[in-house]
């Protein structure tokens, strides 16, 4: 069985920049209280009305493709992971496919919704295909445009001022060499906290009440069977239940405890420690936890890639573009053990070790 390799890699984000201080016109913070609390310092919006997540995803995948040597057109199959699609339906990879002008392929394309885990399990699936001999040329994307559906009020604060607009692309290529490529990937899940980290409306859930955990959730639908606002309701827009909703606290300790468990089960498998890795990626969630993840593992600073000081939280984006810059800096160089790690929404985590 052959091994798959990353061939090429590109990463896009808007020109747009906004600042700490932009935010604070419009909610009430500060540039301190959310460097404090984040570390970040500026994100970047996309053009409202002309950029989309899926053109995002192409700008992306075309640098991509030119790193790898090939056209587009070579590509065998779309893995696209995002939180934030241009439609409810259908995904944004049949999108991106028309995106790039290659519709006349017919190539399969596959949506992921793993959230900030999306790419790592993206490229879990890319590997298995390719290493199997089904596919040479897999294309996988983690694009988000954010921007367009956060709450810019005080009531909203907590979550927007965290996540910002982009997207990152790999080719994944089968190899020959034994030692490169991806060695190993982990995945996993927990749904039991799901509404800890949630977009919940609009939704198909369909009721007034929702259970979870044995609790009675008011998620904003009429009491009776009215389904014509099923989607979309009077009560939703009052109370702006149709944003993104977070505990932080929870969502902190769990990624503080997920991350290190999940690179320590990749290492053991591939029978190596944590001294052995030459970059750790981690899903720039928040800066306080790559801060405390890499004092677990015992890392240098330079054995870390954090951006989420200029670009914020992209999710799904986040490790590719992460991955991307540490290229271009020429900090992941080839025979390097790089290391990726995410932990989001569901609860999901993952990981993958690879050899450049």
């Amino acid at each position: 069985m052959k091994r798959s390799k990353i061939a090429g890699i590109g990463y896009y984000v808007p020109e747009r920049i906004v600042t700490n201080n932009e935010l604070t016109a419009v909610m009430d913070t500060t540039d301190e209280w959310i460097q404090e609390r984040t570390g970040i310092l500026e994100r970047r919006y996309g053009k409202k009305h002309q950029e989309t997540t899926s053109s995002m995803g192409a700008a992306a995948t075309r640098i991509a493709c030119e790193r790898a040597g090939i056209a587009p057109e070579e590509i065998d199959f779309i893995i696209f992971a995002t939180l934030s699609p241009d439609y409810y339906f259908p995904g944004c990879g049949v999108l991106l496919q028309r995106e790039l002008g290659i519709t006349h392929k017919e190539v399969g394309a596959l949506d992921v919704r793993n959230q900030c885990s999306g790419f790592v399990y993206a490229l879990s699936i890319a590997d298995q295909f390719v290493k199997t001999g089904m596919y040479k040329n897999v294309l996988v994307v983690g694009s988000e445009m954010h921007s367009m559906g956060l709450d810019f009020s005080t009531r909203g604060r907590n979550v927007t001022v965290i996540f910002g607009d982009g997207a990152g692309a790999v080719i994944i290529q089968p190899t020959d060499d034994p030692h490169r490529g991806i060695l190993t990937s982990k995945l996993h899940s927990n749904g039991t906290y799901a509404e800890k980290l949630a977009f919940i409306n609009p939704g198909s859930h369909g009721g007034y009440h929702f259970k979870k955990l044995g609790e009675e959730v008011d998620f904003g639908y009429p009491p009776d069977d009215t389904y014509g606002e099923i989607f979309l309701t009077p009560k939703m827009k009052d109370e702006g239940l149709y944003y993104p909703n977070m505990e932080g606290q929870f969502v902190f300790k769990m990624a503080v405890q997920k991350f290190p468990e999940v690179i320590h089960e990749a290492l053991n498998e591939a029978g190596l420690k944590p001294s052995d890795i030459n970059m750790l990626i981690p899903h720039q969630a928040n800066l306080r936890i790559s801060q405390f993840v890499q004092k677990i593992l015992g890392l240098r600073d330079d054995q870390v890639w954090n951006n989420i000081q200029k670009f914020g939280n992209t999710t799904a984006a986040s490790v590719p573009i992460a991955l991307c810059e540490a290229y271009e800096a020429g900090r992941v160089k080839e025979g390097d053990l790089v290391c990726l790690a995410a932990f989001g929404s569901g609860f999901t985590w993952a990981s993958a070790l690879i050899r450049w």
